[in-house]
């Protein structure tokens, strides 16, 4: 029973940390513009996600190592500091999106602008991260997230036209601006696909002292967690594709317009529910990350490094997570949009995927860290594929997209 009751805190936990607003950005903006066409994206990155976050806690508990510690010890300091560098850059977009999504729920709210509440929302994230321990950030705020599944209660509210809707699991290419749409893709897989989510699930495996009883748990909580994430994410673009083509919507310039989404199914209460559930998921995720951020940096020099213990036990994990909310609020404090912002932040992402992935995947394949748990083909193949192509897709998309505006 004790074993079942962790599984499902994971899987609700899992729920939580996969939501957030690059998600939520993502998918508005594929259904907007493509409908139903650009789901098997969403179940490619989820099931690219799901195999990496099952090595993640299967790595910490076979090794008693988690990731930054093994590519650390395994491949030395050169390959070690290049990982590292790439991740933490791209978690800063990453935290900088996250606190934007807070902020625009606070406007959406209150009315008040979005830059007149980062200041404040960075500061509640580092007092949370300050005052909290690691069950609190993993298992209360994240458990919040469930909230969310407010998207998959409009969707049959709304009722899709579900043969569309399995047609969009099957990959296609419309001959019209095919560019564009492979950009939308990366967006998604980069969304989907977050290296600071497996970062933070092995490091949480060692926080709460996972033995080998529990790798059973760990695969239904990769498997459960991150495909309920994925429902609610494909939710999303389906009440998009329904809502905005009908209404001669078909690009999102703002989260004003992403706002009204739940309307249609549940009249004005509709923005106050997906306020609230951007404002908790973006919590969620700005505290996953800045814990990432921490997590990355202190393990790999090998300082004391824990969210369980006091600040002055670990004054310079701490100082880690500060730094980096100083430096992700600047942005949204200056006003910049944080849905161009977390759309960049989504394709950097797919970009720098091979840098951290695939160091792990050698870990994942070396038995002096596993034994006799290390990866098979199918994993190997299936994660290698799809990291490949959002990165080829990124490269060739990324640029011309961002210098065509």
């Amino acid at each position: 029973m004790k074993k079942l009751l962790q599984i499902s805190l994971g899987v609700i936990t899992s729920i939580g940390g996969f939501l957030e607003t690059g998600n939520i950005a993502t998918s508005s903006q594929a259904g907007a513009a493509y409908g139903y066409a650009p789901l098997w994206a969403i179940v490619l990155g989820t099931t690219c996600v799901i195999f990496l976050v099952e090595m993640s806690g299967r790595f910490a508990i076979a090794s008693h190592y988690t990731i930054v510690d093994g590519i650390r010890d395994r491949f030395g300091s050169n390959i070690f500091l290049l990982t590292v560098s790439i991740a933490f850059i791209v978690n800063l977009l990453v935290l900088a999106a996250e606190i934007g999504g807070i902020s625009l729920a606070l406007q959406f709210l209150t009315g008040v602008k979005f830059q007149w509440w980062s200041l404040p929302v960075t500061f509640a994230v580092w007092l949370l991260l300050w005052r909290g321990t690691f069950g609190l950030i993993e298992n209360g705020i994240s458990s919040l997230g469930l909230l969310a599944l407010s998207f998959v209660v409009a969707v049959f509210v709304m009722g899709p036209p579900w043969s569309e809707v399995v047609k969009g699991m099957v990959p296609t290419v419309p001959s019209e601006d095919p560019l564009h749409y492979s950009f939308i893709v990366v967006g998604i897989l980069g969304a989907v696909i977050s290296p600071y989510l497996f970062y933070f699930y092995s490091s949480g495996a060692i926080e709460d002292e996972w033995d080998k009883s529990f790798f059973g748990a760990n695969r239904a909580i990769a498997i459960i967690g991150m495909s309920f994430g994925a429902i609610i994410t494909a939710a999303i673009m389906v009440l998009a594709a329904m809502i905005y083509p009908p209404k001669g919507i078909g690009d999102i310039e703002g989260y004003e317009q992403i706002a009204m989404i739940l309307t249609p199914a549940f009249g004005k209460w509709g923005l106050y529910l997906f306020a609230t559930s951007l404002g908790i998921t973006c919590l969620g995720a700005a505290l996953e990350v800045s814990l990432a951020q921490a997590y990355l940096v202190a393990q790999g020099f090998g300082w004391n490094w824990s969210e369980n213990t006091k600040p002055k036990d670990n004054p310079a994990f701490c100082l880690v997570y500060t730094a980096s909310l100083l430096i992700a609020v600047i942005p949204i404090a200056a006003g910049i949009d944080p849905l161009k912002l977390t759309i960049f932040s989504m394709a950097l992402t797919a970009l720098s995927l091979p840098f951290g992935v695939v160091p792990f995947l050698i870990l994942m394949n070396d038995p002096a860290y596993v034994g006799e748990h290390r990866n098979g083909w199918i994993g190997n193949a299936a994660v290698i594929f799809i990291v490949a192509m959002a990165f080829v897709l990124s490269i060739m998309t990324t640029p011309l997209e961002i210098l065509g505006g």
